[in-house]
């Protein structure tokens, strides 16, 4: 959320306060928005990211259009205005309510012809009065209360709202995630840029820069959803494997790992099936993330987990694995039968009676290994605490052991 208000509030201030470039350089603000978007479209496409692309890209043929119709005439201009402050929040609010598919899947060749539909009907529209194809009809149309513009008209500045709200409630986090989706943020940045530009329309200095603008705040967006998706597990929304392996390297001379894993976990997949197996998933790391003492939870893989005390030593860490062990050992989990009723009226009624749902407890075994100096590789304290996992789990389980 910080990025894409930083970037929205520097070319504020830029435009603010920014001296006045000379003769030479007068064509970089014009240029500015193209590079941008294009960047941004680009990169959503290398990372098959499908609602930044369709955004960068409506963003784009909006602004080409808009930067050519001004040189054809007033109306063609206006009706260009317009057409993109309606269309390109239209299409980005489309894209919301969807899921998101990338940019390369069986679908992807429909956004391509709506795209170029909506480029043709503009063009149609924009040229009344100048060709008898489109005729006159459309000239009044564009002076009606819903219409009339610029600033935003009233249509646009109503999905300008639909959209940015879409877009913050996709943004926001849900079990197990604690953070807020980038790309989402990402694109609420963008459309507040995109609306602030299209309110001075008028002022072409002022349109470039927030259009530039809303190119970069979708290019880092998409920078940061792909770090994400990188370095953070998607099930659990924990840190993975990588980032791990980075934290490891970064560890100082004294530090705890602890390796967790959950009690019976094939028995859990086998009896009440994957969906149930992944719950479980989620409920341990949940808890492995609040740990304390300065513990720091990682998914490891399967049904493994790492937590990592860096300055802390194995005597410090055990109370605070303890705890979690114990917070873990006492969570009741429900598991609803598969005949309950869709339906919550009836399901509430028959609750308790002939579709009680079962309860199953969860527990997990912990290893802990120390280091006291640098010479003993991170790597090996790994070894030292996967060797006391096993331990644990030859002692009965449920415990954690050194």
């Amino acid at each position: 959320m910080i990025a894409p208000a930083a970037i929205v509030l520097v070319t504020g201030l830029l435009v603010a306060a920014g001296p006045k470039l000379p003769p030479t350089l007068a064509g970089l603000p014009a240029l500015g928005p193209y590079v941008a978007l294009f960047a941004a479209g680009a990169i959503a496409l290398w990372f098959n990211r499908g609602r930044a692309f369709i955004a960068a890209m409506s963003m784009f043929c909006a602004y080409a259009g808009y930067r050519y119709a001004i040189d054809v005439g007033p109306f063609a201009a206006k009706v260009t205005y317009t057409a993109l402050v309606v269309i390109v929040p239209a299409n980005i609010l489309a894209a919301l309510v969807q899921p998101e598919r990338g940019v390369f899947h069986h679908h992807s060749h429909r956004w391509l012809l709506v795209i170029i539909a909506e480029i043709l009907i503009v063009l149609w529209i924009a040229s009344a009065g100048r060709s008898n194809l489109s005729g006159v009809a459309w000239i009044g149309v564009f002076d009606h209360w819903a219409l009339n513009s610029p600033p935003t008209p009233l249509v646009g500045r109503l999905l300008f709202a639909a959209a940015f709200a879409a877009a913050m409630w996709r943004s926001h986090p849900r079990p197990p995630a604690v953070q807020p989706r980038a790309l989402d943020i990402g694109l609420a940045g963008a459309l507040a840029a995109f609306f602030i530009a299209a309110e001075w329309g008028a002022s072409p200095a002022l349109f470039s820069a927030f259009m530039t603008a809303a190119g970069a705040v979708l290019f880092v967006a998409v920078l940061q959803e792909t770090h994400r998706l990188a370095f953070v597990d998607e099930l659990t929304s924990l840190p993975g494997r990588r980032a791990l392996n980075e934290r490891m390297a970064a560890l100082g001379p004294v530090c705890t790992v602890a390796m967790a894993d959950v009690d019976h976990f094939k028995k859990f997949n086998d009896v009440h099936g994957h969906d149930i197996g992944d719950q479980v998933l989620k409920l341990v790391a949940a808890r492995l993330a609040q740990v304390e003492g300065g513990g720091v939870a990682f998914r490891y893989g399967g049904e493994e987990f790492c937590v990592v005390f860096d300055g802390r030593t194995a005597d410090e860490a055990l109370p605070h694995l303890e705890a979690i062990r114990a917070s873990i050992e006492s969570y009741k989990m429900a598991v609803r039968s598969d005949e309950r009723p869709r339906d919550a009226v009836t399901g509430s009624r028959l609750r308790g009676a002939t579709l009680p749902p079962q309860m199953i407890s969860v527990t997990i075994s912990i290893g802990v290994a120390g280091r006291a100096s640098l010479d003993e590789k991170a790597s090996a304290v790994v070894k030292a605490a996967d060797k006391a996992l096993y331990r644990a789990k030859q002692g009965g389980r449920n415990r954690v052991s050194r």
